[in-house]
């Protein structure tokens, strides 16, 4: 078996395999190295799991809305948590055999094992060298779990996927997307749960409108949340965990730590290496090593699965295909899988206004048709951002049942540069929610944008 390679990436996740088979299509020789299960973080232990629970915790809502909608249920649901981790189990088992059949179809080679660049174009795996003309690394992140004293003995977010038994009660630590989805769907699968964070509102980058419905949607499912309140201290105990605060200390039989994720850079090899542990790249994804490169999340960039795709994926074309090609992480959709959900593309209104558009703000805020025939609170909110200069729509969020599905259609109309005329003059699908969106006319408040900061040369 001859081990001199074209391409060797480091790391078989969703990033490292969409670069490895891109560039066998180009017809380059690749081999991929991965230290644990074929598939990476959003296949196995992310994404496509996490889903999957929300899925499970949707369910208590749906029971809960049929009665009003006719039903008559026999008895009362009981959610198992051990049946839907077996399900689970079962379905990332699927899919990592669905991607290891994937790189062998298309002629990438896997070999087992941590990769370590040794030199120049040399991977050392084992006790196998590996020589190529490319390097890429793709090894993604993992749960940070020394933020807190204490907090490396609670549970990650691939902990809690793997739960046989569902915790009576449960604090979460943190406010990101990890701890806002998993707070809500502990809640509505039947927990107790206490949220305790730094920060005013939950998800901090995202648009205020946003922030405030997770908080609203979080209280709504009975989260306990605790603001401004993150715990100093973490203690195990005879019954759980103690949480030590400014002032006091409480206790819970289980804790998520969701204080966000680390790039697993550690033993790669003599990379640059920022102070957040990310492998340092320039625009051409370039290391500070010549002919290695790196994408997704160990760069600490835009750490979503779809934009390590497209940065593999746009990589092989570059260094294998025709024409080389760069990804603009200018405006990419992103999505909260809290229940209901939470998605946007574009700037926020506090961001817009810092980098000098004057805003047209259009909103809407109304209860779906569903939750008003049953009775229900549940509220959706849309935000439009509208350039005040040119018309063009700057940016979209929503809050309610299926955003992530409606703002990855609206994604399409902004990557094409779509005004609010275009937006008015599109006709309605009724009744839906979306159509709120081609709706909005009356303008909610204007924004005026903000000048430039003055550079240190000025007087």
């Amino acid at each position: 078996m001859s081990d001199e390679f074209d391409l060797v990436t480091i790391g078989a996740g969703s990033g490292g395999v969409a670069a490895s088979r891109r560039a066998a299509a180009h017809g380059a020789k690749v081999a991929i190295i991965e230290a644990r299960r074929v598939g990476g973080t959003c296949v196995l232990r992310g994404c496509v799991p996490k889903k999957l629970l929300m899925y499970a915790a949707q369910f208590g809502d749906a029971f809960a809305e049929s009665r009003g909608y006719g039903w008559s249920l026999d008895s009362a649901p009981r959610f198992e948590m051990a049946r839907w981790a077996a399900a689970k189990a079962a379905e990332t088992a699927r899919l990592e055999g669905v991607y290891r059949q994937l790189l062998a179809g298309s002629g990438v080679e896997l070999v087992e094992g941590r990769g370590r660049i040794v030199g120049s174009g040399i991977v050392e795996v084992g006790k196998r060298i590996l020589k190529a003309r490319h390097i890429l690394v793709a090894t993604g992140g993992a749960p940070v779990i020394d933020s807190i004293p204490g907090i490396e003995a609670c549970a990650t977010s691939d902990d809690l996927l793997d739960l046989q038994e569902l915790p009576a009660s449960a604090a979460v630590i943190g406010s990101g997307f990890i701890a806002a989805e998993f707070a809500s769907m502990l809640a509505r699968l039947g927990a107790k749960v206490t949220m305790a964070y730094r920060a005013e509102l939950p998800l901090r980058g995202f648009d205020e409108m946003l922030r405030r419905a997770a908080a609203e949607l979080l209280n709504a499912a009975g989260v306990e949340l605790l603001p401004h309140a993150a715990p100093k201290a973490v203690r195990r105990t005879a019954g759980g965990f103690e949480l030590e605060f400014a002032r006091g200390t409480r206790e819970f039989p289980w804790v998520l730590n969701a204080t966000g994720r680390r790039p697993n850079s550690a033993g790669l090899g003599p990379l640059a290496i920022g102070p957040d542990g990310a492998v340092k790249v320039d625009e051409h994804l370039r290391t500070s090593v010549e002919r290695v490169w790196a994408i997704g999340d160990v760069t600490n960039r835009k750490n979503l699965t779809p934009v390590a795709i497209a940065e593999g994926r746009a990589l092989a074309d570059s260094l294998f295909g025709p024409t080389p090609r760069q990804v603009d992480l200018g405006r990419v959709a992103s999505a909260v899988f809290t229940i209901p959900p939470l998605a946007s593309i574009g700037p926020t209104e506090e961001e817009a206004v810092a980098a000098g558009h004057g805003l047209k703000v259009f909103e809407a805020d109304f209860r779906p048709m569903k939750t008003a025939f049953v009775g229900g609170s549940e509220r959706t909110r849309m935000k439009l951002l509208v350039d005040a200069a040119n018309d063009c729509v700057l940016a979209v969020s929503m809050a309610g049942t299926d955003a992530p599905e409606i703002v990855q259609s609206l994604a399409v109309a902004l990557s094409a540069g779509a005004t609010k005329a275009d937006f008015d003059r599109t006709i309605a699908v009724h009744p839906t929610a979306a159509e709120e969106f081609v709706l909005m006319r009356e303008v909610t408040r204007r924004q005026v944008a903000k000048e430039p900061e003055p550079s240190l040369g000025e007087p």
